[in-house]
């Protein structure tokens, strides 16, 4: 153990965050490279084309039948390694919700993610079937006006859908946070709680919505469990993402990077060995939705590390601000330790693993950060 961790950790903490990152790492990895694994066997052989051609031979059969069973047996294969890392977690204490409500959520997800597969994939193949040249043209367009629309309506209709959220009870600490977000120039239109405690004892609190849906929304378990000031701190880092337009350039990157993707994706789906290995003879043909679903997930796997590596930029920026907002370096040090050791999270996790899988800084470079600034300001 090192000396900056042993500094704000005592080695329990630490042996505990090290033993639930090792015990749900190999079901964590394992459940990636099943569910890769699945799309390019079926992608990649007429295995996926048999799949799409289960429920007849016309153009929006295929179509729902590659999306489905692309859905369920995709779901279905990944279901014990999501057990698994619940199992685990449950025994680290962080599991508050029973299997039941466990197997609702994986319902309410299908519900959600299913009609916006098969919309997606009924308005591809229809550009795809016109013959035209520049179909992918449109299809790029169609994926960034998605992208946006999605940002914009998912924390008002999505996010009810797996919590419930109440307003916070008038008092020092809503008053507080909304000060801060008034002395911070960002508008709110509320503060409301969310009953995260009914599926874990994890603590967390984010800003959501844009303009007249933008709200704090606390954890109900970090109420119940850091200090007032602590929660501050907490909800200056997320208005820090506010402040910089981190959720607005975030929508943009994600409708330029879905539109960049479309393209991509149609120049790589068209490619003859590819499309003769997945048992048909032009993308068009709804039965080249497995081999689609293939491209796309070894595109996101190699983008990944990227991604990550734009979020930790992004979240120390945020951190940054969270520190000039209050100049609490001291609290902001307390509420890494406390998130740190609620959330049994590993201070400082090997650099390959941390580079390839993370998307924040570690505990340790966060709260190195927060003794510079007390040094510098």
């Amino acid at each position: 153990m090192t000396s900056e961790v042993a500094e704000d950790f005592t080695p329990e903490q630490v042996a505990r965050g090290r033993a639930l990152r090792r015990a749900q790492l190999p079901a964590a990895i394992g459940g990636r490279l099943a569910g890769l694994a699945l799309l390019l066997v079926l992608g990649l052989t007429p295995g996926g084309a048999w799949l799409a051609g289960l429920f007849g031979d016309g153009w929006a059969a295929r179509i729902l039948a590659g999306g489905l069973s692309l859905v369920v047996l995709r779901t279905l294969l990944l279901l014990p390694f999501s057990a698994w890392v619940r199992v685990v977690r449950a025994r680290f204490g962080l599991v508050t919700q029973g299997w039941a409500g466990w197997v609702l959520d994986v319902l309410r997800g299908l519900l959600v993610s299913v009609p916006l597969l098969l919309g997606a994939l009924y308005g591809v193949y229809a550009l795809a079937g016109t013959g035209r040249w520049w179909w992918w043209a449109w299809a790029a367009l169609g994926a960034a006006v998605a992208a946006v629309v999605l940002s914009w309506l998912a924390p008002v209709l999505l996010e009810p859908l797996f919590n419930r959220f109440t307003p916070m009870e008038p008092g020092p600490l809503r008053d507080a946070l909304l000060a801060l977000a008034e002395r911070d120039r960002v508008r709110v239109r509320e503060v409301l709680v969310a009953d995260a405690s009914r599926r874990t004892t994890a603590l967390n609190a984010y800003v959501s919505g844009f303009g007249r849906t933008r709200r704090i929304v606390a954890y109900d378990t970090l109420l119940t469990t850091a200090e007032p000031r602590e929660v501050e701190l907490v909800v200056a880092h997320e208005l820090g993402h506010v402040k910089h337009r981190d959720v607005l350039r975030g929508t943009v990157l994600g409708a330029v990077g879905a539109a960049v993707g479309v393209c991509v994706l149609a120049a790589v789906v068209s490619w003859r060995p590819l499309l003769g290995a997945a048992g048909v003879d032009h993308f068009s043909d709804p039965r080249s939705v497995w081999l689609l679903a293939a491209v796309a997930a070894v595109g996101s796997a190699i983008a990944g590390p990227f991604g990550c590596a734009v979020s930790r930029r992004i979240e120390r920026r945020a951190d940054a601000h969270a520190l000039e907002l209050t100049d609490d370096p001291a609290h902001f040090i307390a509420m890494q330790r406390r998130i740190t050791v609620a959330n049994v999270g590993d201070p400082s996790p090997p650099r390959l693993l941390h580079l390839l899988f993370g998307t924040h800084p570690t505990a340790v470079q966060r709260i190195a950060a927060a003794r510079r600034h007390a040094v510098t300001a």
